[in-house]
């Protein structure tokens, strides 16, 4: 098993569910980068949006990203955004293995729909930024990814045991 396993995809493509089932089932620890970022800033990720900016808030999460990618033995969910950097793809792919958790634009809607924590969708048009999103970070997604993983109707456990056998086929 490799040493440090990302997930990266768009928010709602359920990276911390995953990451966690994943991390518990390969006896790994378990970081979700916006939660660390949180944590070490004291603030949520609005605030810091709403005050930093998204360039701000880019800068933190590069910063622990870079930290948090020196650990062994972990499994680490990546915000959403976290491949628009080219540091940040860059340091992904020569870190450990790579795992893009893919989901459609709809599914993904429907998922947060309700959400009010993410900065990017609190805006009238939710799907048409989703969509966007998807379109501007998917080419990104891809280049990073050892693993390309389409669970988006798999319950979590499902997910991290059918992740487990990609990684030990050599897939990853």
């Amino acid at each position: 098993m490799p040493q440090r396993i990302f997930l990266v995809g768009p928010m709602g493509a359920g990276k911390t569910t995953v990451g966690k089932q994943l991390a518990k089932l390969l006896n790994l620890a378990f970081i979700d980068l916006d939660a660390e970022i949180e944590s070490r800033c004291g603030a949520d990720i609005q605030w810091i949006f709403d005050v930093e900016g998204e360039e701000g808030f880019r800068r933190r999460e590069s910063s622990i990203l870079s930290e948090v990618a020196a650990q062994d033995r972990i499994v680490i969910a990546t915000g959403g955004g976290a491949v628009l950097r080219p540091e940040n793809r860059a340091l992904l792919k020569k870190s450990g293995t790579v795992i893009y958790l893919s989901i459609p634009a709809e599914a993904l809607y429907q998922r947060t729909l309700r959400d009010t924590k993410r900065p990017l969708l609190q805006v009238e048009d939710r799907r048409a930024v989703i969509e966007r999103l998807i379109a501007e970070r998917e080419p990104f997604y891809q280049e990073v990814a050892d693993i390309i993983y389409d669970g988006v109707n798999a319950n979590p456990q499902a997910s991290a045991n059918a992740l487990i056998s990609l990684i030990q086929d050599g897939r990853g």
